[in-house]
């Protein structure tokens, strides 16, 4: 048997494309194929992928916690305000978006459906949608940097991004207190945003966090929770003041810890709380003659009557309670116990947990005021003490 070697032919599809199926070109292949005296053409037909051209300018960050339809939304935004989409334009099917992106049809129309929301698309059926308006007025682009995600750091996103809905895009990542991610996140990021939010708490490596903070213009930066030694030039920040605010919420309750004779602070051996927060605490002690100690695990301490706990972390918290719930002391009796960090079930937990809190809404909305305003300055967040019955 002999083959003849292929002879290429490239032609386009007679069936209109309706966004069902990614491909639009078709190439057709033809060769012969003999068998002794008989020799029989054969064509074969491969279908072939012709990206939409919008596809070079839509971009999905899989790295970001930035809601994927969101991530959409604003890409296209970002096309409009560069003219790379006008009037009229027709966009992508929402079978071609899921297809591109290997995301969900919901999360493609999730996106499409935001933009019409805001006025930005319009949609016909059986014809798909397109650019309603190039009035977007969105010129703002944010970088917005978190340590982690908690309960409080999202109070602190929702507050902040609903103050800037509709008036800018924001690009959300975690960088879970590695340095060596935060590092690669600031660097990847080109200085391709109006304006850098980040709150810097690190396990390790923080040491040299100036160094990377540094390379942002100062215009563009907003530190969160925290001032970063070495950090020059004028800049703008919302931080806490974390030595005078443990300081002065023990101060405030000095008369209810009068009844305890002795102190312990439960602070992580590895940790990315400031080390402020242990020496607003020894003052404290050391001023007002209390005894105390520093714990780093609460499940290795022993519970004794007369002792009252301060707890910064939650887990913390939870095995500190399930060590007490097992004795016969009774809370705010017996034990006292302290929690950094308001939330919903401390108020009702054992009657009331007390807490001390930084006021995590403030520092999302002051930050946006801050980009609406164009403005600097560095600002103090509030620090409030809510004394339950557990002391």
């Amino acid at each position: 048997m002999t083959i003849r070697l292929p002879s290429w032919t490239v032609g386009k599809m007679d069936h209109d494309f309706d966004g069902a199926n990614p491909y639009e070109i078709q190439a057709n292949t033809s060769f012969f194929v003999s068998f002794g005296s008989f020799e029989i053409l054969l064509t074969l037909t491969v279908a072939m992928a012709k990206k939409n051209p919008i596809f070079q300018y839509l971009f999905i960050d899989y790295y970001s916690a930035t809601p994927k339809y969101l991530q959409l939304a604003n890409s296209i935004i970002k096309m409009i305000g560069e003219g790379k989409l006008v009037k009229d334009d027709l966009l992508p099917s929402i079978n071609e978006l899921s297809f591109e992106f290997e995301i969900s049809r919901d999360t493609a129309e999730k996106g499409y459906k935001h933009l019409k929301q805001i006025g930005v698309l319009g949609s016909v059926p059986g014809k798909g949608y397109f650019v309603k308006t190039t009035e977007v007025g969105q010129h703002l682009k944010i970088f917005l940097l978190f340590n982690k995600l908690s309960p409080h750091k999202k109070i602190i996103y929702d507050a902040f991004a609903a103050a800037l809905s509709g008036v800018a895009s924001i690009d959300f990542y975690i960088y879970n207190n590695d340095f060596a991610i935060f590092k690669r996140l600031i660097e990847k990021s080109k200085n391709d945003y109006t304006h850098y939010v980040i709150i810097p708490h690190f396990l390790d490596g923080g040491e040299n966090a100036h160094e990377i903070i540094n390379t942002i213009p100062k215009d563009r930066l907003i530190l969160l929770d925290k001032l970063v030694p070495g950090v020059d030039g004028s800049y703008a920040a919302i931080y806490e003041n974390f030595e005078k605010d443990i300081y002065a919420s023990l101060e405030q309750l000095r008369e209810p810890l009068s009844k305890y004779t002795n102190i312990k602070i439960i602070f992580p051996e590895y940790t990315y709380h400031p080390q402020e927060i242990l020496k607003g605490f020894y003052k404290f002690c050391r001023q007002y003659a209390f005894d105390y100690k520093l714990i780093h695990d609460a499940g290795n301490e022993p519970i004794k009557e007369g002792d009252v706990f301060i707890s910064l972390m939650e887990e913390d918290l939870v095995k500190l309670l399930e060590k007490i719930l097992v004795t016969k002391l009774k809370v705010g009796q017996h034990v006292g116990v302290i929690s950094y960090n308001e939330t919903p079930l401390k108020k009702i937990l054992l009657n009331g947990i007390t807490t001390l809190s930084t006021d995590f809404e403030f520092m999302g909305k002051k930050a946006a005021e801050l980009i609406l305003s164009d403005a600097k300055g560095n600002f103090e967040v509030p620090f409030y003490v809510t004394k339950r019955a557990s002391l």
